[in-house]
């Protein structure tokens, strides 16, 4: 586009130029994308050139999954074997089972206690075993996985059972949803891949990032122009990314407060919960988010009560957002309990730091209220 002449605020912010053009907008583009790329790779202390900027983190999940996998494939790789954590997200556990039906041996970690069975992993393991895919945080419990006892795990079995055509088995890390009171790094989760996503720590949406060192082999989803190493085609996002950097910057230098406050409302809710509702159960692990809550209601439509509480001016769900409409209720509660009741009555509750105590407090009176009123319609 020619522009006779360039108005202050575009020229200044550099977003009405694409990165990859050679102009003066291109170049301003092209740095901020760049500055934005620095930023995170120091907050995650990884090298600028790991940083690949995706959609989000369904994208990047895909990415790392289909794409390793479908790159030890291409490299002479066959009988490919997968493990994922089936409490994940959908973008990992759909992008697992289609690695399925492209010939890969395709099977679910093992779950204990809410961790990674370690014992029963280590009998999984195999010298096909190419690639394990999990979250850090299970974004609809809150449950902290143990993340870097599977990444020892592989670690250790180098050479033995997980060597395969001389590179072992990599273990892919959705951390979108630990951001907000877990340490940002790749070696504090032992990911060779991990992934962030800017909604999860702020309100920008549309962009996300996938962390691989460059020796990592990586398919491309698809055919373009060859951006973020050849790896994700199409015109980048720097406005996006500067967005994501700062808001994640901010995130980071504050989550051991946000960490502690989370810590003691969690505390006071779930006593305000338990005094004023019966019947109602808490879904959480030993090491935990303390601002994802979730409890099952058994006996009550939980969907109803996500209607109650909007009109009450909350705005909670009853499961992820990509799964509102399955009818078997919360997969990641069921693989974690094995309760199909529990299952298809959660409500799952989340705050962010900027959410005071106090209103916590008129969340819980509004839910004992919301839950009252499902049980006295039920009982007339």
């Amino acid at each position: 586009m020619f522009w006779n002449h360039r108005s202050y605020l575009d020229y200044a912010s550099g977003v009405s130029g694409n990165p990859s053009s050679p102009h003066e907008e291109g170049r301003l583009a092209k740095k901020m994308l760049e500055d934005a790329r620095a930023t995170i790779a120091r907050l995650t202390e990884v090298q600028s050139d790991d940083v690949i900027f995706t959609s989000g983190a369904t994208e990047s999940n895909a990415l790392a999954i289909l794409g390793h996998t479908r790159a030890r494939k291409a490299n002479g790789g066959k009988d490919m074997h997968i493990l994922y954590l089936p409490s994940s997200h959908a973008s990992i556990v759909e992008n697992a089972k289609l690695l399925m039906t492209e010939g890969n041996v395709v099977e679910p970690l093992p779950i204990k206690d809410c961790r990674v069975d370690i014992e029963a992993l280590t009998k999984m393991l195999r010298s096909e075993t190419t690639l394990i895919s999990m979250d850090a945080v299970c974004g609809e419990t809150g449950v902290v996985w143990n993340t870097r006892e599977v990444a020892h795990l592989l670690q250790t079995h180098v050479g033995r059972s997980t060597s395969y055509m001389g590179e072992r088995a990599l273990l892919h890390v959705d951390a979108s949803q630990a951001s907000l009171t877990e340490k940002m790094s790749r070696a504090h989760f032992g990911a060779d891949l991990l992934t962030l996503d800017a909604s999860k720590v702020g309100e920008t949406r549309g962009i996300g990032v996938l962390i691989a060192h460059q020796t990592i082999p990586i398919a491309p989803l698809y055919a373009g122009g060859g951006q973020e190493r050849g790896l994700r085609s199409g015109s980048e996002a720097p406005k996006l990314a500067r967005n994501f950097a700062h808001t994640l910057s901010i995130v980071v230098h504050g989550r051991e407060a946000f960490r502690a406050s989370a810590e003691r409302e969690r505390t006071l809710l779930i006593e305000a919960i338990n005094n004023s509702v019966q019947n109602v159960y808490i879904q959480e692990g030993r090491f935990q988010a303390p601002q994802i809550l979730n409890l099952s209601f058994p006996g009550r439509d939980t969907d109803y009560l996500v209607a109650l509480l909007d009109e009450a001016g909350f705005a909670i769900s009853s499961r992820s957002a990509c799964e509102t409409d399955s009818k078997e209720g919360s997969r990641a509660v069921l693989a974690l309990t094995g309760d199909p009741e529990r299952a298809r009555a959660t409500l799952r509750i989340s705050w962010g730091p900027d959410v005071r105590s106090s209103e916590l407090t008129r969340f819980a009176r509004a839910l004992a209220r919301a839950v009252a009123f499902i049980d006295n319609s039920s009982h007339g």
